[in-house]
């Protein structure tokens, strides 16, 4: 399973990237849009996670050029914040399988990603 984490702070994507890779991921670690793009178009994953809000970047933007560019990849969405706490991300982007605040523990992110990331 390849898996891109899009998160402006360092030290949390490292976090949820060790989690995974124990659970035999392949992970990627962007911290910015332009980054995450960058890795969209250049390598194929099966699941993004994906902070809504970036400190260099939209998550929209990131999430619209998964979909054009890996049609087949889901999205799971992090925040910190309130955005999108009605549910309308999913309306939003159609790529979107989950929304978790940021504070989600690590591995139960990791188990998530894992379920929308392994074929069934």
């Amino acid at each position: 399973m390849n898996v891109l984490i899009v998160e402006s702070q360092a030290s949390l994507a490292n976090l949820w990237k060790s989690h995974l890779t124990r659970m035999g991921a392949e992970v990627m670690v962007a911290i910015d849009q332009t980054t995450a793009i960058e890795l969209i178009e250049s390598h194929a994953f099966d699941v993004i996670v994906l902070d809504l809000v970036l400190e260099n970047g939209g998550a929209l933007t990131v999430s619209d050029m998964a979909r054009y560019r890996q049609p087949a990849a889901r999205v799971v969405f992090v925040t910190s914040a309130n955005f999108f706490s009605d549910g309308s991300i999913f309306r939003h982007c159609p790529n979107a399988c989950a929304f978790l605040p940021s504070s989600t523990e690590p591995s139960d992110l990791a188990v998530l990603v894992d379920h929308y990331g392994r074929p069934h």
